[in-house]
C-alpha cells in the first residue's frame, strides 16, 4: 500500500523487496533520532518494522535493551496502522501496550516487529505481534491504538 502520509517519510526503497522508508519527516523526533532509520513492508495481513541495532541500543550485557524493544514495539503499532489499518499514525495515541520478554536480542542481527490487526473501529485499533530475529522470539506483545484527528503534530 502506497498511501501518503504528512507526518512520515513513506517511501518505496529502490529495489527493496517490498520495503519502505517509514521515519519522521523531522529526523529530530524520538523515532530516527534514538532508534535509527527503520524501514516496514507488508507481509500478507501483517507489517514488518525493522530496525538495525547499534551499540547504542545494546545493555551491559552486549544484548538488545528492553527499552530499545519496547520502542520499536511501540513505533510498529502505528506502522501498522498506517500500512494495514485505515487510520493516520501521526495524531494517534498509544492506549495500552503489553509486551512479554521471552529471549535476548541480538545487536548483531536486524530485529523485527512483525504486527498484525486484531479489529479495528471508528476510533480504536488493536494490534498483536511478536519481536524476531530470524526464527527466534524476543517479545511477544499486544497494544491499543486511539486515532485522533490531526491537530498539526506527531505523536508516534
Amino acid at each position: 500500500m502506497d498511501r501518503p502520509t504528512p507526518y512520515f517519510e513513506y517511501r518505496e526503497i529502490p529495489g527493496g523487496d517490498g520495503w519502505y522508508s517509514w521515519n519522521p519527516l523531522d529526523r529530530t523526533r524520538f523515532n530516527t533520532a534514538v532508534m535509527g532509520e527503520l524501514i516496514t513492508r507488508r507481509e500478507g495481513d501483517s507489517c514488518r518494522l525493522r530496525m538495525v541495532p547499534q551499540l547504542r541500543h545494546t545493555n551491559l550485557q552486549d544484548m538488545i535493551h528492553g527499552a530499545a524493544t519496547l520502542s520499536l514495539i511501540d513505533i510498529a503499532l502505528f506502522a501498522t496502522v498506517h500500512v494495514l489499518g485505515t487510520g493516520e499514525a501521526g495524531p494517534s495515541v498509544t492506549l495500552e501496550l503489553s509486551t512479554q520478554f521471552v529471549g535476548a536480542g541480538n545487536p548483531d542481527q536486524p530485529l523485527d516487529a512483525v504486527t498484525e490487526i486484531v479489529r479495528e473501529t471508528g476510533r480504536m485499533v488493536f494490534l498483536r505481534g511478536q519481536v524476531v530475529q530470524g526464527d527466534s522470539v524476543v517479545a511477544g506483545f499486544s497494544g491499543i491504538v486511539r486515532k485522533l484527528s490531526s491537530r498539526g503534530g506527531a505523536s508516534a
